[in-house]
């Protein structure tokens, strides 16, 4: 099983550890074949030697279920030069324990590691228990990676706390992912990442950090180097290692703007041309993220759209916005035709079949782009924002009206570069329509980088009178927390002062909290 991951954590392996490692498979708890116990404690006499380094890039896991989660590593020694390896396929041996010292193995077994995939590694581990934490490790040849942790979601019947971060939109080249060095110390259960995990720009003279490459990504290859050079990022891996990541995509993942197979500049960019970058870009997706097999991508094509349960307490459907929406219109008039869609038929028909069949306390949906309305446009009349779902009035607005039949609906989303929390309106036209949900737009960990905070007020404040759903607005890096329980969501606005140095001091910026059976957000 292949695929790619990063994330480091520190480990506190022993000597007595490493030898444990060395021999798996003779006192193994895990339920695996005999034929691949044997292999995962004979692959270092088998492979033939490799580079050293092979796991720069560290380990993560992703999509957590009761019984199981995606665990994620990819080879690459040379990670920024198409990664170095061998063109052979490599066995990778992998554990999971109970502990961070490996003395209560319960799960291992080996996957290799192929060339068509970047030599990335995707175990989809099953088996363990509900609602528990558990360390794992890989090894290829002699060499062995950093400890991850993990952790399953509760049972299906469990009503516990959630701790959920919320992340978007991480630009390399607007400065260091320092939001993640704070985020690891309020140690979430789960991290929603929902959109611009890497940017398509040409490397940059004046950046804080100069990407990759001489240009913009196109082939596989350079979609590769740009995906691992973000996963050298110190704060990134360490958190890829320490909590399990749910993940999708957004716009500069492949080109910016871009609609189903349509491209930002459709004048420079053939349909034939699109369609390999889309290939391209998708397959380098897979095989840096931890998710399941279910994603492997079919040329132009990727299902990334799914949901994960949390219990009774939450159920979180993430979306896909990109992929199947029709191209976006430029005029209010072209944005309130109803043969607009965002979702495409079949997701929308499976995100309202999960709604309201929905046996949880808490639906969150992780929506890539903002779904409340801006209105850029001070007094009379709308200016909105056509790449957001403003500029999907008529299919937003039909969704507005599900929610009001939905329990606790709370949307996640990105893509803004700002922190917009809003009530959803079941019309935003009629400012005495009824709140039906909650909407958090997470800042983004470095987009826009140290942005003036002055200037951002003095564009967005006038703007609130048209706005009055907006319950607070910030221009600060950073990401959002959320403290879930049966009574309500506790959400933090953690920030940080700058990312244009490797450290910086964290803190919150703002309170607000959604009550169980109330629609709509208050600032605390």
């Amino acid at each position: 099983m292949p695929g790619q991951a990063t994330g480091s954590q520190p480990s506190d392996r022993s000597p007595s550890d490493r030898r444990q490692f060395l021999a798996a498979g003779a006192a193994a708890v895990g339920a695996v074949a005999v034929g691949q116990l044997a292999l995962a404690g004979t692959a270092r006499a088998a492979d033939p030697a490799l580079p050293s380094g092979v796991f720069t890039l560290g380990v993560s896991s992703g999509d957590p279920l009761p019984d199981g989660v995606v665990l994620w590593t990819r080879l690459a020694p040379d990670p920024l030069n198409g990664g170095g390896m061998p063109d052979r396929p490599v066995d990778v041996a992998w554990q999971v324990a109970e502990d961070s010292r490996f003395r209560r193995i319960v799960r291992q077994g080996t996957a290799q590691a192929l060339p068509a995939l970047g030599h990335s590694v995707h175990v989809d581990v099953r088996g363990l228990r509900p609602h528990r934490e558990y360390w794992y490790r890989f090894r290829a040849a002699d060499q062995i990676s950093p400890v991850g942790r993990t952790r399953t979601a509760p049972a299906p019947n469990a009503a516990g706390p959630l701790r959920l971060a919320l992340a978007s939109c991480q630009n390399w080249q607007h400065g260091y992912f320092t939001p993640y060095a704070d985020m690891a110390e309020q140690d979430p259960d789960a991290v929603l990442f929902v959109g611009d995990y890497i940017y398509e720009s040409s490397p940059s003279a004046t950046a804080v950090r100069r990407h990759e490459g001489n240009g913009e990504p196109y082939s596989l290859v350079q979609y590769r180097n740009r995906y691992a050079q973000y996963r050298t990022d110190p704060d990134l891996l360490r958190m890829h290692a320490q909590a399990p990541w749910i993940v999708t995509f957004d716009d500069h993942e492949v080109d910016n703007d871009w609609a189903g197979e349509i491209p930002q500049d459709p004048d420079k960019q053939s349909h034939d041309a699109f369609v390999a970058r889309l290939t391209a870009a998708y397959q380098a997706f897979y095989e840096h993220m931890p998710v399941r097999a279910t994603a492997v991508p079919g040329g132009p094509h990727i299902t990334m759209y799914r949901s994960l349960d949390f219990g009774r307490l939450a159920r979180l459907q993430v979306l896909d916005t990109r992929q199947y929406r029709s191209d976006q219109v430029t005029t209010q008039e072209g944005a309130q035709s109803p043969l607009l869609t965002m979702l495409g038929a079949e997701q929308k028909r499976w995100l309202l079949d999960g709604l309201h069949r929905s046996p949880a306390r808490w639906n969150l949906i992780g929506s890539q782009i903002m779904m409340a309305e801006t209105d850029r446009l001070a007094g009379p009349g709308k200016l909105w924002f056509y790449d957001a779902w403003d500029g999907y009035q008529v299919e937003r607005n039909a969704l507005m009206a599900e929610f009001a039949q939905v329990r606790n609906p709370v949307v996640l989303s990105g893509d803004r570069h700002l922190t917009m929390i809003s009530d959803l309106k079941r019309d935003f036209a009629d400012p005495a329509s009824p709140v039906v949900g909650a909407e958090f737009v997470g800042t983004s960990i470095t987009s826009n980088g140290d942005q003036d905070q002055d200037a951002f007020h003095a564009e967005f404040d006038p703007l609130v009178p048209d706005n009055p759903h907006w319950k607070l607005l910030d221009a600060h890096r950073g990401y959002h927390l959320f403290d879930i329980d049966r009574g309500g969501i506790d959400a933090q606005v953690r920030i940080v002062d700058t990312v244009t140095q490797p450290r910086s001091a964290a803190r919150t910026l703002a309170r607000l909290r959604v009550e169980n059976g109330r629609p709509g957000v208050d600032l605390v």
